[in-house]
């Protein structure tokens, strides 16, 4: 039956990185079986770098997270949009998440900083070691990405997407299928930036909504702006209509015996 199909051999590029993961553990994780031993210390581990984001994130506060691509450089227009955007939100006690890295990750941490708000950063692992930005006051890593995927949709109110590449794509994505499934409720995904998302949002409405692929409605899960203050009252109805949830954020239950002083 193979035969059947003429394809040309892989180049010597593709026999080199076709298939491969970052590093022989994350191979491993993501073969199709293993050992069922090792399976269940892997568990194991999950379990604990979940744990460990919990009691990392539970005490930070009502969080906004801000996504964007690490190679815009201060000077950048997007870059100064995201600080912007940091500091605003930092104006109204929210503290600004990111991936704690350089660009609009830098831009936002350092903005909510210089206006006296918190700072965090929640990094993964990469092959190539990502050193965390000066405007984080705290700074949290994890190996898998779907751990880290996880902790930001649960600690976050909502979500400011900045220019980005396929990370911040991923997040986007992720994000509006559990808005649009239900998942979650009333979490604004707000996307700066409207010349840079025009050509994907022409291709939702243009392709998307025309096959059936997805409703109409279904762009409406989105904001898209280049106006801090709309974004930031955008941010501030979700506050009003969440009371309750952002004041138990501000001051969570402690546990004694946790060493939760």
């Amino acid at each position: 039956m193979a035969d059947e199909f003429q394809c040309p051999p892989p180049t010597k590029q593709q026999h080199q990185r076709w298939g491969k993961a970052a590093s022989k553990h994350e191979s491993a994780f993501l073969e199709e079986r293993g050992f069922r031993r090792t399976e269940l210390a892997r568990v194991i581990r999950i379990s604990r770098e979940f744990i460990r984001g919990f009691r990392a994130l539970h005490f930070a506060g009502p969080c906004v997270t801000v996504f964007g691509s690490a190679r815009f450089k201060e000077g950048n227009r997007y870059y100064e949009l995201a600080r912007q955007v940091g500091a605003a939100l930092a104006k109204l006690e929210l503290t600004v998440l990111t991936g704690g890295g350089p660009g609009i990750m830098e831009a936002a941490n350092r903005g909510a900083y210089e206006a006296g708000g918190k700072s965090i950063g929640v990094n993964i692992q990469l092959p190539h070691e990502q050193q965390p930005n000066p405007y984080v006051q705290k700074f949290v890593e994890f190996r898998y990405f779907f751990v880290r995927k996880v902790m930001l949709v649960k600690y976050s109110h909502a979500f400011v997407i900045m220019p980005g590449g396929f990370g911040t794509l991923d997040e986007l994505y992720e994000t509006l299928t559990l808005v649009q499934t239900r998942k979650i409720e009333d979490f604004p995904v707000i996307l700066m930036g409207t010349e840079y998302w025009k050509p994907m949002l022409d291709f939702l409405r243009n392709t998307l909504v025309p096959q059936g692929t997805i409703s109409p409605e279904d762009i409406d899960l989105m904001t898209v702006t280049d106006d801090v203050n709309e974004a930031i009252c955008v941010v501030k109805s979700m506050m009003q209509r969440n009371a309750r949830e952002i004041a138990i954020a501000r001051k969570p239950h402690r546990i004694w015996f946790l060493g939760e002083h």
